[in-house]
Parts: C-alpha cells; sequence; structure tokens
C-alpha cells in the first residue's frame, strides 16, 4: 500500500479514536483492513500503530454478525483488581495508616510521612504487589482524604472563659454608649524586609514572576525585621499601625497608642474621659508584664484618662477583634508581594480597606525600646492601679491623677545619681575626690546629650520633629552609667553583679557601659584597673566602708 495512503488513513484514525471507545475503534480498524483486501491489516495496524492482532480481531467481529454489546467489554472481562487477587492487601494497609487505633503500634511508617508512594512501598516489602495510585484508590474507598491539621484545640479552659468574654462584652458596651474609645491591641508577626519571599500569589504576565531570594536567612547588612503594632477601633472601623524597627517591647506597644491617640482618638473623640483596650494575655501587652502597666500608667497621666484594660483568657488570642478586622486583610493585602522596603511595608498597610468600610492609618517608628527593662515592687506599689472586682488580674483601670502626684515625688534628674545609688559615689570607686568627680560628670554630660541625640537621628533617619526632654524618663540616670563604666572596667566587677545590683539585665548594663567608654575615650580618659577589685557585692560594700 503506498505511503500516502498510510499516511491519510492515520490522519483519519488520530481525529477519530479520541472520540470511541476501545471496542469502536477496533471495528473501525477492521472496516478499513477488510475493505483495503489483502494487506490491509498490516497496512491498518501501521497507520493505527497497533498490533495486527488487534486489527484482525476488529475484522473477525464484525464477520460473526454479533449485536451491540452496549459496552465496552463483556461482563467479568478485564484484569482483576489488586484487592481481589489479595484479600490481605486491605488490612495490611489499614494496619500501616492506623497504628494507633485498630492496627499495629509498632508499624514501620508509625514516624513517618505516609505518602502512598511509601505505603505503596512498605506493602509490597510484605508481600503484597500493589502501586501508589491503587493505593490511594483503597484509601479513598474506605474514607481516608488528604487533610491538614484542625487548629481547634485551645489547651486546658479557664473555668472562668466564657465569663470573661461576656465581662468584655459588657465593658465595651458600656464605653460604647457614653461615646469613649474602645481600642483593640496586638503586635503582627515579625517581617523581614527585603526581597523575601512572601506567601501567597498575585497576577503577573505569564512566565514573568517577582523574583526573590531562594532563602530567608537575614542579610546583616539589610534593613532587618519590622513589628507591626496595631490599634482597632471598634466603633469606628479605623485602624492605626504603628511599624517598629526595634523590639517588640511594652514601650512600643504605649508608644503606638499614645500616637493613635495623637493623631486620631482625642480628634475622634473630644469628650472622651476614659478609653477601654482589649488586649491578649500575653505578649508585649500581657496582664502580667508590669512594665505595660507601668507604661500605660504613664500614658494616662499625660492624656488625662483613664485608661480600663480587659484581658482576654490565655489561649483565646484568636477571638481578639484586631486578629480578623485588621490583620487578616493586612495580611491579605500584601499576599505575593515582597517587603522590599520600610515604605514599601508602611504603604501596603495604609492601602488596606474592605467593602465594611475599614480604613488603615501606618507610621513608622524608629525609636529604641530596648528589653529587659524592669518595674520594680517599689515601683508598681506606686501605680495608681484599681483592680476591678471580677478578675482583677485580667480586668483594671489606671487612674491618672494619683499616678501623676507619686511620679511627681520620684522624678530622678539625669545628672545626679539614683537615691539607692548614691552611695557608690565614694573615692574607692571613682578614684577621685568629689570636685574632679563633678568635673567629669559635667564633661560627660553634653557629650552623652550629643551622643544620644545622634544615635535617635540614625535610627529615625531624619530630625527630631518635637522639642528634646519629652518621652518617658532613662531607667539609668548619666551618673548611674558612668558608676556601672567605673565598677566593670576600673574595680573588675561582672557585668550579672553590676546588672544584679541596678536591677537591670547584663545585656542593658553592658550597652550602656560601651556608651560610656566611647565618651570617655573621647575625652582622653579611659578607665585603668584599680590596685584593689573586689569579687562581689559584699567585697564592694566592705572596700567602700574600710
Amino acid at each position: 500500500m503506498p505511503e500516502g495512503a498510510v499516511a491519510s488513513l492515520a490522519a483519519k484514525f488520530e481525529a477519530l479514536f479520541p472520540h470511541l471507545d476501545e471496542r469502536q475503534r477496533r471495528l473501525m480498524m477492521g472496516a478499513e483492513a477488510r475493505s483495503l483486501g489483502h494487506g490491509g491489516i498490516r497496512a491498518v495496524a501501521r497507520a493505527a500503530g497497533v498490533r495486527e492482532a488487534t486489527v484482525s480481531r476488529g475484522a473477525s467481529e464484525l464477520e460473526s454478525g454479533e449485536p451491540p454489546l452496549g459496552r465496552v467489554r463483556r461482563a467479568g472481562g478485564g484484569r482483576k483488581r489488586a484487592v481481589d487477587l489479595d484479600p490481605e492487601l486491605r488490612p495490611a494497609l489499614l494496619a500501616l495508616v492506623e497504628p494507633d487505633l485498630r492496627g499495629d503500634p509498632m508499624s514501620p511508617l508509625r514516624w513517618t510521612t505516609k505518602s502512598t508512594r511509601r505505603l505503596a512501598a512498605e506493602l509490597t516489602a510484605q508481600g503484597h504487589k500493589v502501586s501508589a495510585d491503587t493505593v490511594g484508590d483503597l484509601l479513598r474507598e474506605e474514607g481516608f482524604s488528604l487533610q491538614g491539621n484542625s487548629r481547634v484545640l485551645e489547651g486546658a479552659d479557664h473555668p472562668d472563659r466564657d465569663a470573661q468574654f461576656r465581662y468584655i462584652n459588657d465593658q465595651v458596651k458600656a464605653h460604647q454608649v457614653s461615646g469613649d474609645p474602645v481600642i483593640s491591641v496586638d503586635a503582627k508577626k515579625k517581617e523581614q524586609v527585603g526581597d523575601y519571599h512572601q506567601p501567597g500569589r498575585e497576577w503577573q504576565r505569564k512566565g514573568e514572576p517577582v523574583k526573590v531570594r531562594s532563602h530567608d536567612f537575614p542579610d546583616p547588612d539589610g534593613p532587618g525585621e519590622v513589628i507591626p503594632y496595631g490599634v482597632y477601633d471598634l466603633t469606628a472601623n479605623t485602624g492605626w499601625v504603628g511599624v517598629g524597627c526595634d523590639g517588640n517591647t511594652a514601650a512600643f506597644a504605649v508608644a503606638t497608642i499614645r500616637r493613635w491617640w495623637q493623631e486620631v482618638g482625642r480628634d475622634a473623640y473630644p469628650q472622651a474621659r476614659r478609653v477601654l483596650v482589649t488586649a491578649d494575655a500575653g505578649g508585649s501587652n500581657g496582664y502580667r508584664t508590669r512594665a505595660w502597666k507601668a507604661e500605660l500608667a504613664a500614658f494616662a497621666v499625660e492624656t488625662g484618662l483613664e485608661v480600663t484594660v480587659c484581658h482576654f483568657p490565655p489561649g483565646t488570642s484568636k477571638w481578639n477583634r484586631i486578629e480578623h478586622r485588621l490583620f487578616s486583610h493586612i495580611t491579605m493585602n500584601w499576599r505575593g508581594h515582597p517587603l522590599t522596603s520600610h515604605e514599601v511595608v508602611v504603604n501596603t498597610i495604609a492601602a488596606t480597606t474592605t467593602r465594611t468600610g475599614l480604613k488603615v492609618q501606618a507610621e513608622l517608628d524608629t525609636a529604641a525600646y530596648p528589653t529587659g527593662v524592669r518595674v520594680s515592687d517599689a515601683q508598681m506599689d506606686l501605680l495608681p492601679l484599681r483592680r476591678h472586682e471580677w478578675h482583677g488580674d485580667w480586668n483594671y483601670t489606671l487612674l491618672p491623677r494619683a499616678f501623676a502626684q507619686a511620679a511627681a515625688r520620684t522624678v530622678k534628674p539625669f545628672n545626679q545619681a539614683s537615691p539607692e545609688l548614691a552611695w557608690l559615689c565614694h573615692p574607692a570607686v571613682t578614684g577621685m575626690d568629689p570636685s574632679q568627680w563633678a568635673t567629669l560628670i559635667r564633661a560627660l554630660g553634653a557629650l552623652h546629650e550629643d551622643q544620644r541625640e545622634a544615635d535617635t537621628r540614625r535610627r529615625r533617619g531624619r530630625e527630631r520633629k518635637k522639642a528634646p526632654g519629652g518621652g518617658r524618663p532613662p531607667k539609668l540616670t548619666l551618673i548611674d552609667r558612668v558608676l556601672a563604666a567605673f565598677l566593670h572596667d576600673r574595680l573588675g566587677l561582672t557585668q550579672a553583679i553590676i546588672a544584679k545590683l541596678f536591677g537591670m539585665t547584663p545585656e542593658m548594663i553592658g550597652q550602656r557601659i560601651r556608651q560610656i567608654r566611647m565618651l570617655l575615650s573621647s575625652i582622653g580618659r579611659p578607665l585603668e584597673p584599680a590596685d584593689t577589685r573586689p569579687r562581689s557585692i559584699d567585697e564592694l560594700r566592705e572596700l567602700i566602708g574600710s
């Protein structure tokens, strides 16, 4: 048969075969072979790409005159299912996938991923020859499906959990009726700034995805991480997000609330006399965090507002309104979009809207918020903290007037030592008489202010907009910091001992010592080790008392 005729026949088969079942294709090939006569079976087999026996069988079926079957195969035709040939296959499979329920507790796959490929390999090793596809079919027949973990377990329920929810709801309604603001606050998870992968997808031209790094390792020379802290106004359906560049501390949390009040809150609620804050039980705004209460007390003094805080019970943070009214929409807004710079982060958050009218404002916060700040028992006793009768640990109010009076009595001038550390201003520690010590402090005072302003300007990225002197007072005065440097560099006390003496963390003491050491070097006054070097606080007291 000419090659052209074979090619024409092959084109016909290619066009018709996708629309025919197995028996119809076989009958069509048999009819074509019979019409071609001698050599037709071989020619049709070449054109269709099948065995000659298949074409011959189709011709025989046509010649037999059998009526149409109405199906491809006769009943009972085809290969037997593996589960029918091997009755023990199904129990063996269930023993692998359910070792803790009704299977073998020593299953070899108990601690590994149970993919169909691994299950098939293990069954084959046990003598049950089966493919991965068959394993998948059997699992579906038994009611299995691919499922992820369901995050519904919240740990042990507190017995007063539901009652606390009702109490929060009553407080929210009472504040809203009186026209006072109600805000929900929380910190979103940290985000790396740079060309890093972001989950999700967004529309791009085909074959032109946004190129990001192949790994998420932090870049030491990059912008670092940001911490979005949000304030959501339940009544107005508006959000304020402070994008911090330092630590997620109580000071940062309250600073964001303060900026929300200054920029939005006091204009939206000019007659407000109190504010309700709903927050999680842990983190920088947790109910056990002393610094959170101290910072809120200072905020109450500044604004004259009564600050009431209601915490959600432990393990129920997902019910905090800010999670599903603000943060979820921010996450969807930047899905598949790399956060390449601080500007991108702020603008993406600020562009978040919803069909229900959500509006969001965002601001970059470059201030430093060091960790390890401790609030002593004496400081806690001074706080105007009024605990509610119902769960005073979760519900409390900070009163501004009483704290203002207490704070006025405890203000420490920056150029004087703290009262509890004044005993360290001794020649045995400083190595100089009082007049020389006073001269050194005056010289360091101006330099320290310049150093502090330069560090703040570097973190801020611009000149200050407000006059100096604002903000919360420092934990350590200038003399406290100089004493720490003298104790470490001159007397050889460790940072751990000095931190215990000063009521701070060793890390924060180390930072202050390095700052003072730089100032002393700039004026040509490096510290030389003393002849007598105590090894403990008791030995230090003996040295000063001698």
